[in-house]
């Protein structure tokens, strides 16, 4: 045999604590066929400075689909199937660097998905800037060791072969066709190298994870050994690894034969309702009146013919698959949105998943029973929703299981007739939905019953959108796309229908009142820059009143939400204003000549406009004009004490009561700001950096030029009659 190596890499992510799916970084690989070695190479590693600690990474493997994982413990929704997923950890502690090699023999061929993460978050909102997060980095690499002349084994026709030793099993496939009900797998004629006892092991299928239903069959002395397995995955090539059990230098010489039992589906006349479909769609068109009326026609008289799909092992409804949009599936029954069900066959649905771009969402399927259409008491439809290949004995057995997998079991009746399924990023495959009639013992009009059920199912990227307190990301992996949600108010879970932790309405609007209402403290602020003729500052914190206020009641999580405009532009002009009243507040202390002082407010604004474009988050973007106007500041304080010959400001009093009161209101903020705020302390604590900073503001506004008069009001109005009088005074008199 002549084996291939494969060597597959992509590059590193930087791992994230996880809050929600967003922040587990995904890797995605394509396994080739005809694999009989797959070995992953996960390297981890971390930075070398003082903030960087011992870690523990959490990783992730599933074929097929994304792994589901929930490293939260939260709740998932109510019908959804869940699995756990197959997890190692690696820890990184003293050393710079982890290497761990994952092995895994005979490999499932297709996509295979790894997701790698940090232990949950803390929950702390650290600004950008102010603190060095630790770079944990993570890379996977993938070497495949493929067969390329693989022997094929013929159903029905026997194959001898040789395994030389124990360290060197045989690799050999079938392919199993369509609609094949059953597989069985005969080993005969064993025969040893010495003489001795034969011993092999028959390892049949791939290893799939989280799960693997690989089978094995142990063989022992000449006598034939056999294995049957019930609906094995249909179109697809099935690998089987025979390996000696003996000596180290004994062959071993085996014969190898499959047979397929196969299933002959009933014909529901599937092109004839697709064209009546397509033609009715369209409307009624010159020439075709005639066609479309023998289509409908023969497709009326589809169901009338019962007696071959009742000779039948399964009756094929035919569906159409509907693209929406990316991760959006609709599917269509051609025969209406009602199936006939009996207890002869069941009834097949096919769902077609194997597009590889559909394993990234949730497939949803509804049923809903006809009571009237079942005349038998304690009657029961059930159903099941599986991979590969459909469950085609459920009259037998209600396990709901095929060769290779597990499937997802529904049950409706008389007493409770809606059945739902939700399957979290199903694997990238054939789905089938097998449906029949189960009747009690002792029921003799079972044969000929028939009950009616409507099917709903479709392919959505996150279950009911989310619901009111979560937002459906679309996530994007190279050129993979898969959709995940994200929680808010508290609320969590997989489709954020766990209220475990989440906040009340109350609690929810006193959050909005909170970051809202603490904007008003900015009154007083603009009350004294108005007083005191300030009225360009007075009219950017009116400004940064206004944005900061809506821009909050738009940024809540919860119910209590008000958005006056787009959000990107809310906080656009809160964050603008935030910085510009600081930029203005600072200038305005220096005291420079007016002129000086408007062309620094204009150039200041339009150069934060700009940073505030580049990175708004960033740390820069509000300490650069800060720094910069407290040298602008400082310069112009010394100038004016070196004038004066004496310090400035002068007075004690504007020191002691305005001065220090206000700069230590404005550190308390920036404390406050920059190292206490966290997810759940976020409304009180920002609403206090929303007072602190307004009461700041109206602290160290500077007193009003001295050749200006304060505002009086009585003197500015004038009445409409005046009484003149005349104080001249005459110097001369003339008699």
């Amino acid at each position: 045999s002549l084996y291939v190596s494969e060597y597959f890499s992509q590059s590193a992510q930087k791992l994230s604590f996880y809050s929600w799916y967003g922040n587990a970084k995904l890797f995605h690989f394509h396994v080739p066929e005809d694999t009989v070695l797959l070995r992953w190479l996960l390297q981890a590693s971390r930075g070398k400075g003082p903030e960087c600690t011992s870690m523990e990474i959490t990783v992730h493997f599933r074929h097929g689909a994304p792994p589901v994982i929930n490293p939260l413990g939260t709740h998932f929704p109510a019908n959804a199937t869940v699995r756990p997923s197959y997890n190692i950890s690696i820890t990184l502690s003293s050393a710079v660097q982890n290497t761990t090699f994952v092995n895994i023999t005979t490999p499932a061929a297709g996509d295979w998905f790894i997701a790698a993460h940090l232990p949950e978050a803390a929950g702390r909102i650290e600004v950008k800037g102010f603190s060095t997060p630790c770079p944990y980095m993570f890379q996977a690499d993938m070497f495949v060791l493929r067969l390329t002349d693989m022997p094929v084994l013929e159903p029905g026709v026997p194959m001898p072969h040789t395994v030389v030793s124990p360290a060197k099993p045989l690799h050999v496939k079938v392919f199993v066709p369509k609609h094949a009900a059953g597989m069985r797998f005969q080993l005969r004629s064993c025969l040893t190298s010495d003489q001795k006892e034969c011993a092999v092991r028959v390892v049949l299928g791939s290893i799939t994870l989280p799960q693997s239903f690989q089978k094995t069959l142990t063989c022992t002395g000449s006598a034939n050994c056999s294995l049957a397995l019930d609906s094995p995955p249909w179109e697809k090539w099935l690998q089987i690894m025979v390996e000696s059990l003996g000596t180290a230098n004994a062959s071993v010489s085996v014969e190898m034969l499959a047979s397929f039992t196969v299933c002959r589906p009933g014909s529901a006349s599937s092109f004839l309702n697709f064209i009546s479909l397509n033609q009715s769609q369209a409307g009624a068109r010159p020439g075709t009146t005639g066609a479309a009326g023998s289509s409908a026609q023969a497709a009326g008289e589809a169901p009338r013919n019962t007696s071959g799909q009742r000779s039948s092992c399964l009756q094929n409804q035919p569906v159409v698959r509907e693209d929406l949009d990316v991760v959006s599936v609709r599917y269509r029954l051609l025969n209406g949105p009602s199936v006939p069900v009996n207890s002869l066959s069941p009834t097949l649905l096919l769902l077609n998943l194997n597009t590889g771009m559909d394993s990234g969402g949730s497939l949803v399927v509804s049923l809903l029973l006809n009571k009237t259409s079942v005349n038998l008491a304690n009657a029961t439809v059930v159903g099941c929703v599986s991979a590969a290949s459909p469950v085609l004995s459920l009259n037998a057995t209600r396990n709901c299981s095929t060769a290779f997998s597990q499937g997802y079991p529904l049950s409706m009746s008389t007493a409770s007739a809606e059945a739902m399924l939700i399957v979290l990023y199903p694997q990238t495959d054939d789905w089938f939905l097998s449906l029949q009639l189960l009747c009690p013992k002792g029921q003799g009009e079972c044969p000929t019953a028939e009950a009616k059920v409507t099917v709903f199912a479709y392919l959505t990227p996150c279950f009911n959108d989310c619901g009111p307190y979560g937002q459906c990301s679309l996530l994007r992996r190279h050129g993979y796309l898969y959709a995940a949600c994200s929680c808010k108010a508290g609320w969590g879970g997989w489709s954020c229908t766990d209220d475990t932790k989440a906040q009340s309405i109350g609690a929810q609007n006193l959050a909005t009142l909170l970051l809202t209402l603490s904007n008003l403290m900015f009154l007083p602020a603009i009350a004294v820059a108005v007083y005191r003729y300030y009225l360009v500052e007075a009219s950017v914190y009116t400004y940064t009143m206004f944005f900061s206020t809506f821009y909050h009641a738009c940024d809540q999580p919860g119910v209590a939400v008000m958005c006056i405009m787009d959000y990107d532009t809310l906080q656009y002009c809160d964050f603008l204003g935030s910085v510009v009243s600081i930029w203005v507040t600072i200038l305005c202390m220096a005291r420079v000549k007016k002129i000086l002082k408007y062309v620094l407010f204009i150039l200041g604004t339009l150069l934060i406009a700009m940073s505030l474009q580049l990175d708004r988050r960033g740390v820069w973007n509000m300490m650069g004009p800060c720094l910069f106007a407290l040298v602008i500041m400082i310069a112009a304080w010394v100038h004016h004490g070196t004038k004066r010959r004496h310090c400035y400001p002068s007075s004690w009093k504007r020191w002691v009561f305005y001065l220090l009161p206000g700069i230590t209101l404005a550190f308390i903020a920036i404390s406050v700001y920059a190292f206490m705020e966290t997810n759940e302390n976020y409304y009180y604590t920002h609403s206090i950096w929303h007072v602190l900073v307004a009461c700041s503001v109206a602290f160290l506004l500077p007193p009003r030029d001295k050749h200006k008069k304060p505002w009086a009001w009585s003197k500015k109005l004038t009445c409409r009659y005046q009484i003149c009088q005349n104080d001249r005074e005459e110097l001369y008199a003339v008699t």
